[in-house]
């Protein structure tokens, strides 16, 4: 059994889909929380014109957390000659209707209403819009926010899900090209998840990896169209590095910070605010990464291979028994000295 097929193996094991029973809860939570807040903004004057996920449910590379919190983001969009001019308003109700239901920690953030379901490890955002024409505007500010601190601002969420999903920027075969890249968001969100600690882990976001990786993204595929993700991931981490997001605040203590622009509106920086432990961190990490795929894409022993991956991403990336001697007893292996370094590719 070649690389791939642990690899293969590992993305099954980690993906996560809204249909799966092991999001049924926060499924479901989603759905009638959902309608209660469509339900007070009717009362309110500006009912709910569209709703729709966003996030990495929203562009279908969802992981199973290793903190077991699930995670819900559903965008709301009332019409813009219906909303309130304050946009603190809509984000009341949607407080309202959360404490209602017993959320004790709910709370308005700049950007968004969330709270934790601490009982079903659920954690909720709401961002809410409203739209004229084509055009999107994002309820900014926070519960006691004054006007110069509260705005709608341009913004255009469902253009971020379709320059994600978007398979035109691949050569042909562009959906297995589409797909690998998934993949590798993937493989790079349980990298974060197992390799980082708080504070840092929550400051390395989903979307600053999505982005990152779609603007660096190189596929590796064969003539008969079979995938590579070491190779992939490998080239990919290097165009990471190679590319500016990084940027050198302290040459004498070697420390970074990390600046990754939204690909939309209102191409704002994801890690606006973030720290240089958070960039220093998230590069060197990125660099010992890129050292340890390099390092596997030397060996043609798959089990080491496996166990490279398995110290990148943890147990759920499996490492085969060593083979059997005649006697029943594990075998010796050597490396391979000089050996050419290519990945397993089917």
């Amino acid at each position: 059994m070649g690389l791939q097929a642990h690899f293969n193996t590992f993305h099954n094991k980690i993906k996560l889909s809204r249909e799966d029973e092991a999001y049924k809860k926060a499924r479901e939570r989603d759905n009638s929380i959902t309608a209660d807040v469509k339900e007070e903004f009717k009362d309110a004057g500006y009912p709910v014109i569209d709703d729709f996920l966003t996030g990495s449910h929203g562009n279908n590379t969802a992981i199973h957390p290793l903190s077991g919190d699930l995670d819900i983001d559903r965008t709301l969009v009332i019409d813009d000659d219906q909303a309130p001019e304050n946009p603190l308003d809509p984000k009341k109700k949607t407080l309202s209707v959360l404490e209602d239901r017993g959320f004790k920690n709910a709370k308005i953030k700049m950007s968004c209403v969330t709270a934790d379901y601490a009982s079903d490890n659920v954690h909720i955002d709401y961002p809410i819009y409203k739209k004229s024409g084509d055009s999107y505007s994002l309820a900014i500010g926070k519960n006691n926010s004054d006007e110069k601190n509260r705005e709608w601002s341009p913004s255009d969420p469902k253009g971020l899900k379709s320059w994600v999903k978007d398979q035109s920027v691949h050569a042909a075969p562009a959906e297995k090209k589409h797909d690998q890249y998934r993949r590798l968001v993937r493989y790079l969100k349980r990298w974060r998840d197992f390799k980082f600690s708080d504070p840092v882990l929550s400051k390395v976001y989903s979307i600053g990896l999505t982005v990152m990786a779609k603007e660096c993204f190189v596929s590796d595929l064969d003539s008969e169209g079979f995938p590579s993700d070491l190779s992939a991931l490998s080239q990919t981490v290097s165009q990471i590095l190679d590319n500016e997001y990084f940027t050198c605040v302290d040459v004498d203590a070697d420390r970074y910070k990390v600046q990754v622009a939204l690909p939309v509106s209102p191409y704002r920086d994801i890690f606006d605010g973030s720290s240089a432990d958070t960039g220093t961190q998230f590069r060197n990490r990125l660099k010992k990464m890129l050292s340890k795929l390099e390092e596997a894409e030397g060996l043609d022993d798959v089990r080491k291979q496996c166990q490279i991956m398995n110290e990148l991403f943890g147990d759920d990336f499996p490492v085969p028994d060593a083979p059997k001697t005649p006697d029943g007893k594990a075998a010796k292996t050597f490396s391979s000295a000089g050996a050419v370094g290519t990945s397993q590719g089917a």
